[in-house]
């Protein structure tokens, strides 16, 4: 039986799960769904491997499968944003989060950027926390772990949270996610999730390209109001 092949950026399993069970019941299509860091897929993608349709966590490596005529074009599709999880003590709960940032006592892991779009946005925040506070911005960015999505990284237990593993397991005190996880991370009351202020927020736009035109269905639902729906229920923002 034939059936579609996504590649889909990590952030998504979430969201996508509700949204392709609908598909699937709607179209009666059967997708397969392949998830990980945005980055290693469009390599995957560029390596020679043939999904239909790649849905990533930013528009430039989407953008980059356009620059090799890969796919026709980038649609952009959902909204991220970026936020810090913290152990939910008084050091880390209590004081502005641009201050806990920049204090160097507490151990600060991103994603790994290149890899992972995630680890791109955190370095975004990094270069703009530089133009608030030069020289703070850099020593932060220096620091920070990446420790997670990248070719090399301990893979992850199944299952588990990037953020809840890293922070329960003791490998750091702060971790920049995506704001998408919030309510999976409410259910862990030693964790509490801190939204970055307005000067430093930093949003995600998430894309995806067409590889293949049997795969024009799904994308046609993503971007149409039922699977919109789908995605702000799972805490994406809107378009």
């Amino acid at each position: 039986m034939s059936h579609i092949l996504l590649f889909a950026a990590g952030s998504l399993r979430g969201a996508f799960g509700p949204l392709l069970t609908a598909f699937q019941r709607q179209t009666g299509e059967a997708v397969e769904a392949v998830f990980g860091p945005a980055g290693l897929l469009r390599q995957r993608i560029e390596a020679g491997e043939h999904p239909h349709i790649f849905a990533s966590a930013n528009l430039a490596h989407p953008q980059r499968l356009v620059s090799l005529q890969l796919s026709s074009r980038v649609e952009p599709f959902a909204r991220n944003r970026l936020c810090a999880t913290v152990r939910n003590i008084a050091g880390l709960t209590e004081r502005p989060l641009l201050e806990v940032l920049l204090d160097s006592r507490w151990r600060v892991a991103t994603s790994t950027p290149g890899a992972d779009p995630s680890g791109d946005y955190a370095q975004q925040l990094f270069e703009r926390i530089e133009l608030l506070a030069p020289g703070q911005g850099v020593a932060l960015q220096q620091r920070a772990l990446a420790l997670v999505g990248g070719p090399d990284s301990a893979p992850l237990p199944p299952h588990r949270l990037a953020a809840e593993y890293l922070l329960n397991s003791g490998q750091a005190d702060i971790f920049l996610g995506y704001a998408s996880y919030g309510a999976a991370l409410a259910e862990f009351p030693e964790l509490a999730v801190r939204q970055l202020p307005p000067p430093l927020a930093i949003e995600a736009d998430y894309g995806l390209c067409l590889l293949d035109a049997r795969a024009q269905p799904l994308a046609g639902f993503i971007l149409a109001e039922q699977g919109q729906e789908i995605l702000r229920q799972q805490e994406f923002l809107s378009l």
